[in-house]
């Protein structure tokens, strides 16, 4: 056995011995974490859509664990953007002058929904929280019915997490359902996000229809 005589021939041999896979894998989550923190300071960006076309290239994948990485993933970043973005909405509250982020809680959340999930809210409790992340458009209003309801940190970060941990589970088994119809991941990223979507549209279908 000959042992590698110079640095290059170490760092060809260590390369080599890394599989395509876990290069994609160690670029790749930490990009979803980054894409799912910043879905939800900034709720515009399909944060749903992203995980379930993750979960689809995972369920392809030959390496271990690849789901639950994904899963640890994805709920971390949820959570950990939801309390940000809570935090901030807190910080506006206190302020005489308000915040450009409690003005954004408050642009997503029309007085309809907002009425409604403080009803719910008052009735319920945590468990309120839990549904909010699993209906589209569901999160910002509670979350705003928290903050007025003078909920602290901690007690939102409680019923939160759960929440976050249902809604990465529900959309990664979506994309874990893409990818077992079609023997191609891309044809499994596109019927992912497309039951996405229309998972999405259900809500605004049925206002319209009422």
């Amino acid at each position: 056995m000959r042992w590698p005589s110079s640095a290059a021939e170490l760092a060809g041999a260590a390369t080599s011995t890394v599989s395509p896979e876990v290069t994609q894998q160690a670029l790749g989550y930490p990009s979803l974490f980054l894409l799912v923190l910043i879905g939800a300071l900034v709720p515009v960006v399909p944060t749903g859509a992203l995980v379930s076309s993750a979960a689809v290239v995972a369920f392809h994948r030959t390496a271990p664990f690849s789901l639950a990485l994904l899963f640890v993933t994805a709920s971390l970043a949820a959570f950990l953007g939801d309390a940000a973005l809570y935090w901030l909405g807190r910080r506006g509250l206190r302020s005489k002058n308000g915040s450009r982020w409690l003005e954004a809680i408050r642009s997503r959340a029309p007085e309809e929904r907002l009425a409604r999930a403080q009803g719910k809210l008052a009735e319920h409790g945590v468990a309120v929280l839990v549904l909010s992340r699993l209906v589209p458009a569901g999160r910002i209003p509670v979350m705003l019915a928290c903050l007025l309801a003078e909920w602290p940190l901690r007690r939102f970060s409680r019923g939160n997490l759960p929440a976050c941990l249902a809604w990465a589970l529900t959309y990664q088994v979506i994309g874990i359902l893409g990818g077992s119809l079609f023997p191609e991941p891309w044809e499994g990223v596109v019927a992912a996000i497309a039951l996405t979507l229309a998972v999405s549209a259900v809500p605004t279908l049925v206002r319209r229809a009422r």
